[in-house]
């Protein structure tokens, strides 16, 4: 087989990848081999990839494949979540372009235009991933929509109802006016935003009297039922029982007392306004005050609005402000910051709102899910810190509000049949809900048609908190034989802005539905920043192009470009010439595997230095090995990486090949190449997690092997003896080597001269590593000598000392004269420095980081004149 000159990697990822695919070797069936089970954080229906996907799934593809090179089976589960509120603003989006309007639609032609963008865009994001090199099982991939998927959904619904943990209820809800639609408190990001706080006047009624009242939404003051004081506050005891008119619309309200208000905030006066806030809502049932909605779902002002109905709310801020001052109301405004509520969806400003919802009681299931974190440890969290941030929201969780004012998605499962609220069964079918809803009304005669579905659609983390069991079948077939031998799951790889959404709720349905964990660890991987720090994003445009980093730098230098920068849990700095890295690291491999296979054999015997290299690299690499599963076993996945890194490039390329290579256009004998190669492809398995297409190419270059030989589905090296003697040995002769060197290019002496080498050994030590030093040297001669050597230049190993006479390789005079020089330089140096520090003064009043950095100056000095006198001594 022909090994191009250079490694490209466009042609070699196409070409295994579809060898790969074609052998099926992602794919996996149960049988009686270790499980080894990871579930993908499913993207949305709507993502492209970018670097956050990037990073986390390389690190699920690293696992999986080592998992298979140790002989497991392996099961890597893609999939996408349908991502309700993206992917419907996204429909209504181009209904929009086409003049058309949701509103105007039947929800059945809505969902047809849903399911036809999904069918043309779904999944460009797993197409991306097969570039990134991702060995998922593609043929087990999942979608949250699929039929058996939205039946699963059903099924829990209904069971968590029936076993009364599902309820409807009239609440103050997160409201969505963008998607029209509620959120969980998780789905809202505060921000932090400069914004005014307007102090208005109200005036007593019957009185000439006035209240200040601040706030920051002078819009909500058409929906103030009461103005409320504290019942300790003397300055309006005389108050209590009066009644305040509410600016503009001109509305008689009671003044109630209560100690919520706070007496030092603000001017110790509270507007209530119990449809637009959720403490004003609880004073509202407290004190039976009515309720007056101002908003339409889409944020304007509806009817209550006065003048202002039909007009966006922040439109009306302006507006009500600017007619609240003419008319005398507003006193005065400030600057002021708050956290302002917005849509992790869509990024518009969250509106207080009540709304009917259906929630799940939390306060119970919540229970096993922390006990297996905290107190059992059955699930570890990496990094351990983690296990505070679950801690704490588990400990303070609310009832999930799971009900979405959408049309895409899990339909819930309710069914109408007159008209009270009680008028209602839940059941998964409609025939089934039919059956049930006769009972219960005791009319036999009801029909279908009789019936009426629940518009609202499940939250989509509904569906995703089921992902590792419902991908097996785990809910429909509880006892099938997938689910038994596939669950649950080894590791899940996810970001920790999800512990909430994602990791806590699959945690408690672990234990709901199938009585134990759904994984066994968690790794968090951090955000991916840029290097001044800055979340990466499209607005922000410091975010590369995914795509174009694997065209530019190949999908394994991209690979280990993300490693190299991302230790768990720790935000990744992305640098790009990280990539580059990765890429020199694939040419270096590409290079060394070429020069291997440029050796012609020879039938000479094994030389003695390369036997003494291959047995030192043996050792050398099952050192690694242990420190590479040691960092597998902490999940320090970057750390692994840098282990490997530094083996392959720096013992194996730049050292051990050295050794062993053959003199110019001589033979190699067959047992040191054959060894070589041996550990060429010890070191492939290892690199095989990180580096998969690299490898796999050399793997096949080396040799032509049947797909049964394959390296993705070898095995991972089982760890050997450590000599820690050879190691050390070979790490003094490194030393000596790079000094010898070092002499070579200070006093450009050629490799090509040969040289003397004369040893004051104290102890008698590195001799068998002679030959190997001669080799890498070119030193005829290796001598052990009792005394110095004169005229020669000397450094110093351990112990030992080392000559190396100069004359006929450099002009001794000269050299004596450029070290006297250089002597003499230092010793004015040193002079003037230990002036300096001799000073009292100087030392009593400079800053103490001044007074040390000159001392490290005197220090310094006197050591490079030592070092300079016994080169002038060993050349005189």
């Amino acid at each position: 087989m022909d090994i191009p000159s250079k490694y490209d990697p466009q042609s070699v990822e196409n070409q295994w990848y579809d060898y790969w695919m074609k052998h099926k070797y992602f794919h996996s069936e149960p049988d009686d081999r270790e499980p080894y089970t990871i579930v993908i954080p499913p993207p949305n229906v709507t993502g492209v990839l970018h670097m956050g996907h990037m990073l986390n799934n390389t690190l699920q593809d690293i696992l999986v494949r080592r998992a298979r090179l140790q002989g497991k089976n392996a099961c890597w589960v893609p999939g996408m979540d349908h991502a309700s509120i993206a992917t419907e603003a996204k429909v209504v989006a181009k209904l929009r372009e086409e003049g058309v309007d949701k509103a105007a639609i039947s929800r059945e032609e809505f969902l047809e235009h849903a399911w036809d963008w999904t069918d043309k865009y779904g999944g460009v994001i797993l197409e991306q991933l097969k570039k990134l090199g991702c060995s998922c099982d593609w043929d087990r991939t999942k979608f949250t929509m699929d039929e058996d998927m939205s039946a699963s959904v059903i099924r829990v619904f209904v069971d968590l109802y029936n076993k009364g943990l599902i309820y409807r209820g009239y609440r103050m809800v997160n409201w969505d006016p963008l998607a029209k639609t509620t959120l969980s408190d998780e789905e809202v990001i505060y921000e932090e935003r400069q914004g005014k706080l307007y102090y208005l006047s109200y005036p007593i009624e019957e009185t000439n009297e006035k209240v200040i009242i601040a706030t920051t939404r002078p819009e909500t003051i058409l929906g103030d039922t009461a103005i409320c004081i504290n019942p300790e506050d003397t300055r309006y005891t005389h108050l209590k029982g009066k009644k305040a008119i509410v600016p503009l619309c001109n509305r008689a309200v009671p003044i109630i007392e209560d100690s919520y208000v706070d007496i030092e905030f603000g001017t110790g006066c509270l507007k209530v306004t119990p449809a637009h806030d959720e403490n004003d809502k609880m004073l509202g049932e407290k004190y039976g005050l009515d309720t007056i909605d101002i908003f339409n779902d889409d944020a304007t002002l509806n009817s209550n609005g006065l003048h202002f109905q039909g007009k966006d709310r922040f439109v009306v801020r302006k507006e009500i402000v600017k007619e609240l001052d003419e008319k005398g109301y507003l006193v005065k405004t400030e600057d002021y910051t708050n956290k302002v509520g917005t849509s992790e969806r869509t990024k518009v400003v969250i509106e207080p709102r009540l709304s009917e919802q259906w929630f799940l009681k939390m306060e119970d299931l919540v229970k096993p899910a922390l006990k297996a974190v905290l107190d059992t440890r059955e699930i570890k969290f990496y990094p351990k810190k983690f296990e505070n941030t679950y801690k704490h929201w588990m400990q303070n969780i609310r009832d999930w509000n799971i009900s979405r004012q959408l049309w895409w998605g899990q339909r819930i499962p309710a069914y109408y049949y007159g008209d009270s609220a009680s008028d209602m069964v839940v059941a998964e079918t409609p025939e089934a809900a039919l059956e049930q809803a006769r009972k219960q009304s005791g009319n036999s005669k009801l029909k279908a048609e009789d019936l009426r579905q629940e518009e609202d659609v499940l939250d989509t983390w509904f569906s995703s908190w089921l992902w590792p069991i419902s991908v097996f079948g785990g809910i429909l077939d509880p006892d099938n034989n997938e689910v038994q031998y596939y669950y649950p799951t080894s590791d899940l790889v996810t970001a920790p802005d999800i512990i909430f959404f994602w990791v806590s709720r699959m945690i408690i349905a672990g234990y709901e539905f199938r009585g134990e964990k759904p994984f066994n660890n968690v790794y968090f991987t951090g955000l991916v920043r840029d290097k001044q720090r800055r979340k990466m994003s499209k607005s922000l445009g410091n975010s590369p192009d995914a795509l174009k980093l694997i065209e530019n730098y190949g999908a394994d230098g991209v690979r280990v470009g993300l490693m190299l920068s991302s230790a768990a849990g720790n935000d990744l700095l992305f640098d790009e010439s990280l990539c580059q890295q990765g890429k020199n690291f694939a040419n270096k491999i590409w290079n060394a595997f070429r020069l291997v296979k440029s050796w012609e054999l020879g039938d000479t015997e094994q030389p003695s230095a390369a036997a003494m290299g291959i047995a030192w690299y043996e050792s050398r690499f099952n050192a690694a090995l242990a420190l590479i599963e040691d960092h597998f076993s902490k999940y320090r996945i970057s750390d692994a990486l840098m282990a490997i890194y530094k083996l392959i490039w720096d013992d194996f390329c730049s050292w051990l090949l050295e050794i062993v290579k053959p003199p110019y256009q001589q033979p190699i004998d067959a047992t040191t190449y054959k060894e070589v190669i041996g550990l060429f492809e010890a070191n492939l398995k290892i690199l095989h997690p990180f580096m998969p297409f690299l490898s796999e190419a050399i793997w096949q270059h080396i040799e032509d092997r049947s797909p049964s030989e394959a390296l993705i589905i070898s095995n991972w090296p089982s760890e050997g003896v450590v000599d820690n003697e050879l190691i050390e040995g070979f790490r003094i002769a490194r030393e000596v080597i790079s000094g010898i060197r070092t002499i070579r290019k200070e006093k450009n002496i050629p490799m090509k001269e040969s040289l003397e080498l004369f040893v004051l050994d104290s102890e008698n030590a590195g001799e068998s590593w002679d030959l190997v030093i001669q080799k890498l040297t070119n030193a005829s001669v290796i001598n052990r000598v009792e005394d110095k050597v004169d005229g020669a230049l000397s450094f110093r190993v351990k112990s030992n000392e080392y000559f190396i006479p100069v004359s006929g390789h450099v002009d001794i005079s000269e050299e004596i004269k450029k070290l006297e020089d250089e002597l003499n330089y230092t010793r004015g140096f040193l002079a003037s420095v230990e002036k300096k520090l001799s000073n009292e003064r100087f030392v009593k009043n400079a800053p103490e980081q001044v007074v040390t950095l000159e001392k490290k100056k005197a220090a310094d000095a006197r050591a490079k004149i030592q070092t300079l006198e016994k080169s002038l001594d060993g050349l005189k």
